[in-house]
C-alpha cells in the first residue's frame, strides 16, 4: 500500500498516478475521507478510554471509603448511595468504550480496504495510458528475413517431436501441454542457464513454496484485480504464479539488515496462471499456458538504492537475452499496463516470426515500499530508526516463452533448430533434430 502522509500532503501526485494508470480517481477522497473518520473514532475512543480508567479509580476509592465506614460501624447510607452512582458511571462507560471501539475497528477496516485498493504511485517519466501506450527505450539486432517459408514454435516442437499439445489437453484441458525430449531438454537448459547467471550475479537461490496464504498473496497485491489465481478454497491457499509472491513474503514481519546492501534472491518454480482473461488469445501452441517453470529475481534494498537496482535488473535481463541471441526490444510500460504494485516496469520483448510482432519474455518492476508496507517488512536506518524496504522483482527467464522465440527464430529449412552457443553446454548439443 501507499504511504498515508504521502496522500495526507500531496493528494494531486497520487490523483495524477491514478489518472495516468486509468484508474478511479475518487479513491483518493475516499480514502483520505476514511483516514480522518478513523483517527477521529480512535481519539473519541482513546479519550473515552482515559476517562474510564479514572472512573475506575473513583469507584475503587468509594468502595474503600464505604468498607472503612462499615468496619468502623458509621452510618454508610450516603457513601452506598456515592458508591452505586461511580459504579452505574463506571458500567455506562464501559458500555460506551465497547461502543467506540467496535466504530473504530469499523471505520480502520474501511480505511485499509480503500488504501488497499489503490495502486502504486508511478514513478517520474512513466507514459500515460494502456497497453498500446508504451514507450520504446531500445531495439537490439535485426529480425531475420527467411529465404524459406517459417514454421511456428507449434509445427517445429511437433517436427521435434518437443511438444505435445493434444495429450497436454487430454490430460488437464486447453492451454496443457507436455515438453518431450528435445523441449524437456530445452526447459531444463533455459532454467540451468538462468540460475548459472544469477549465481555470477550474486543472487543467493533459494526453493520456495508455490502454494502461500491470503495474507502473502494479497500482501504482493495479486489478489487485487486478479481474476488468473488458483484459490484452493478447502486450505485457503493460492497457487503462485510467480515465485515473486513466495520471495516477497520471505522476509515478512521482519526487521531485515541490509548494512552490507541489498538482498538479492533467486528461485525456480512451477507457475500457475488461469489466463481467465485471455480467452481467444495464443490458443495455439505454448506461449499462452496455465502452467510453466519460470526463474526470478527478488530484491529487498532501501528506498533510495530502488532506481538504480531496476536498473541492473534490466541489465541482466538483458544480458540473456543477447546470449539467446534473439533479436529483441525493451519498452516502458505504461502506467494502464502496470500490476497495481508497480510504480515502473520494463519488458524485453522477443520478435516471433510468424508472429510478425513482438512478444514479452521479461518483464522487471520497481514496486518502492508498496508490497513492503502490506508485509511488514523494514530495515534499520542509519539514524537508527526503521523504515520500509523497496522490493523489486525481474523475470530470468521462463521455459515456455523463450522456447517459442527460440524455435521460430533458429529454425532451418529442414526442421532442425540451431540452439545458441550460450545453451549448448546444457543442452549437449549445437542442432535439434527432427524426429521420426
Amino acid at each position: 500500500m501507499i504511504d498515508i502522509k504521502l496522500l495526507r500532503d500531496n493528494p494531486e501526485i497520487v490523483r495524477a498516478s491514478q489518472r495516468a494508470r486509468g484508474a478511479d480517481e475518487s479513491l483518493v477522497d475516499q480514502v483520505l475521507d476514511a483516514d480522518e473518520k478513523r483517527r477521529s473514532s480512535l481519539q473519541q475512543f482513546e479519550q473515552l478510554r482515559s476517562q474510564q480508567k479514572t472512573v475506575s479509580k473513583e469507584v475503587g476509592a468509594a468502595m474503600g471509603r464505604l468498607s472503612k465506614a462499615k468496619k468502623a460501624g458509621e452510618d454508610t447510607a450516603a457513601l452506598e448511595v456515592e458508591a452505586e452512582a461511580a459504579r452505574t458511571r463506571a458500567g455506562d462507560l464501559a458500555a460506551e468504550v465497547k461502543r467506540l471501539e467496535a466504530a473504530a475497528d469499523t471505520e480502520g477496516q474501511r480505511y485499509d480496504t480503500l488504501l488497499r485498493a489503490l495502486d502504486n504511485v508511478i514513478i517520474d517519466g512513466v507514459p500515460a495510458g494502456g497497453e498500446d501506450d508504451f514507450d520504446t527505450l531500445e531495439t537490439v539486432g535485426t529480425p531475420r528475413e527467411f529465404d524459406f517459408e517459417p514454421l511456428d514454435h507449434l509445427a517445429l516442437g511437433e517436427k521435434l517431436g518437443a511438444i505435445d499439445m493434444e495429450r497436454g489437453a487430454k490430460v488437464s484441458g486447453s492451454r496443457f501441454y507436455y515438453l518431450r525430449g528435445a523441449g524437456a531438454r530445452l526447459s531444463t537448459a533455459l532454467m540451468a542457464f538462468a540460475q548459472s547467471i544469477a549465481a555470477e550475479e550474486g543472487f543467493t537461490p533459494l526453493v520456495v513454496p508455490t502454494l502461500v496464504s491470503a495474507a502473502t498473496m494479497g500482501g504482493t497485491g495479486y489478489l487485487d484485480a486478479h481474476d488468473d489465481v488458483y484459490h484452493l478454497a478447502d486450505d485457503d491457499l493460492y497457487l503462485t504464479g510467480t515465485s515473486e509472491v513466495a520471495l516477497a513474503g520471505y522476509h515478512t514481519d521482519e526487521i531485515i539488515d541490509l548494512a552490507d546492501g541489498p538482498l538479492r534472491y533467486t528461485a525456480t518454480s512451477t507457475c500457475y496462471r488461469r489466463e481467465a482473461g485471455s480467452y481467444g488469445k495464443d490458443t495455439r501452441g505454448i506461449f499462452r499456458v496455465h502452467q510453466f517453470t519460470k526463474t526470478e529475481m527478488f530484491v529487498f534494498c532501501r528506498p533510495e538504492e530502488a532506481v538504480a537496482e531496476h536498473q541492473n535488473l534490466l541489465r541482466i535481463e538483458r544480458r540473456l537475452l543477447d546470449a539467446l541471441e534473439l533479436p529483441y526490444r525493451v519498452i516502458d510500460v505504461a502506467a494502464g499496463d502496470l500490476g497495481g504494485s508497480a510504480a515502473r516496469k520494463f519488458d524485453c520483448e522477443a520478435w516471433v516470426p510468424t508472429q510478425g510482432k513482438y512478444r514479452e519474455l521479461t518483464s522487471t518492476s520497481n514496486c518502492t515500499t508498496y508490497q513492503a508496507r502490506r508485509l511488514g517488512i523494514r530495515y534499520r536506518t542509519d539514524e537508527g530508526r526503521t523504515d520500509y524496504v523497496a522490493t523489486l522483482n525481474g523475470t530470468m527467464l521462463t521455459d515456455t516463452r523463450p522456447i517459442v522465440a527460440l524455435l521460430e527464430n533458429n529454425q532451418q529449412p529442414d526442421g532442425s533448430v540451431r540452439v545458441p552457443a550460450a545453451l549448448q553446454p546444457f543442452i549437449g548439443t549445437e542442432v535439434l533434430q527432427p524426429v521420426g
